[in-house]
This record gives C-alpha cells, sequence and structure tokens, in this order.
C-alpha cells in the first residue's frame, strides 16, 4: 500500500464520522449502481478502522504470547531459542502491530507517554526494577495481567499484583494509542 494511501486512511481514522447514511442513495432513475473501485474499497477500509476496538489489541497481545510461551529467558536473545524482555517487546511491538521499538529496556522507557498504573491499557509497556543491574519490561494485556521474559520461568503472562512485581513496579508508557494499535495490527493481517 502507498504511503499516500496509507496517510489517507490514518488521516481518515482521525475524522468525525459523518451522519449520513453510507447507503447508496436513489434517483428518479432508481438505485445508484454499487461501485467495488479502488475508493469504495478504500472507504470500507477506513470505516473498519474507525470502528477498530482497543480489544483488539489484547486479542493480538493473547495471540502473541501463544506463539512465544514457554519459550527461554536469554540475556541478549532475540529468537525462539531465547529472548529477553527488551527484545520480546521488540518483536511483538514489529510483528503485532507494526511499530518499531527500540531494543534496550533503557531505551524503551522513553518511548511514548507515561500513564499512571491505575490508566493502564492493553498495549501499554510496563517497567519494573527488580534487584540487579537490569531493569524489566512487559505489555499490560489486561485484567491484572502483563506478557514478558520471565528470567526464571520464559514467556508468561504474570498479574501486576503479584508480590514481587508490585514490590518493584516502576512506571508504564504507551507507545501509541490502542487504537492505532488495533488499527495496525488489522494491516498486519491482511
Amino acid at each position: 500500500m502507498s504511503a499516500l494511501a496509507m496517510a489517507g486512511l490514518l488521516a481518515g481514522c482521525a475524522a468525525t464520522p459523518s451522519t449520513q447514511s453510507a447507503a447508496p442513495r436513489e434517483s428518479a432513475a432508481g438505485p445508484s449502481p454499487r461501485s467495488d473501485g479502488p475508493a469504495d474499497r478504500l472507504a470500507e477500509q477506513v470505516l473498519r478502522f474507525r470502528r477498530a476496538s482497543p480489544g483488539l489489541v489484547r486479542e493480538a497481545l493473547l495471540d502473541e504470547h501463544e506463539r512465544w510461551v514457554g519459550t527461554p529467558y536469554v540475556l541478549g536473545g532475540d529468537s525462539r531459542h531465547g529472548i529477553d524482555c527488551s527484545a520480546l517487546m521488540q518483536r511483538i511491538f514489529s510483528e503485532a502491530f507494526a511499530v518499531a521499538l527500540p531494543r534496550t529496556t533503557d531505551d524503551q522507557v522513553r518511548e511514548g507517554e507515561q500513564v499512571t498504573r491505575d490508566d493502564l491499557k492493553a498495549g501499554d509497556l510496563v517497567f519494573f526494577r527488580p534487584p540487579g543491574p537490569y531493569n524489566h519490561v512487559g505489555v499490560y494485556v489486561g485484567s491484572g495481567r502483563f506478557l514478558h521474559a520471565s528470567t526464571s520461568r520464559g514467556v508468561k503472562l504474570s498479574r501486576l499484583d503479584n508480590v514481587y512485581w508490585r514490590r518493584y513496579y516502576w512506571q508504564a508508557r504507551r507507545p501509541l494509542p490502542r487504537v492505532e494499535l488495533a488499527q495496525r495490527w488489522l494491516l498486519a493481517r491482511e
């Protein structure tokens, strides 16, 4: 898809929906013929993107969990043979949402906007400062859970209110609004 068409799609997503019906109008000559040209397909995509549910982000993240679950933790790893927490976030955001995150936790913590723990939404990065030389990152999937590469158990879902994670919670960042993540996920699936 060309950059111009993509810009039109994303710009259309921010527009206020029209109050007019999308149904073809009838004239004195009868119903207007239905066209399936590029403009109609583009209009259908724009409407679908406008309706993109932020719940799709949770679905996409749970799909990523299924793909990665059980992959062992390896510091510096970035494959299914072994992966660390920041590489997992980089791969998930790249493959599911076509979002380029930096490679390290120290750089990822500067992405997007900071959000409070009470305002967490699926797709927000959650950061921790556990004992040791490295910070930790995961992605919030909703319902108090986050997806991450655990040093002891590999890729898994954990609860934010777990005693350990609650103790070392540091901050959360929203790399992109959920609606935009949902739209990117839909585009990646086409």
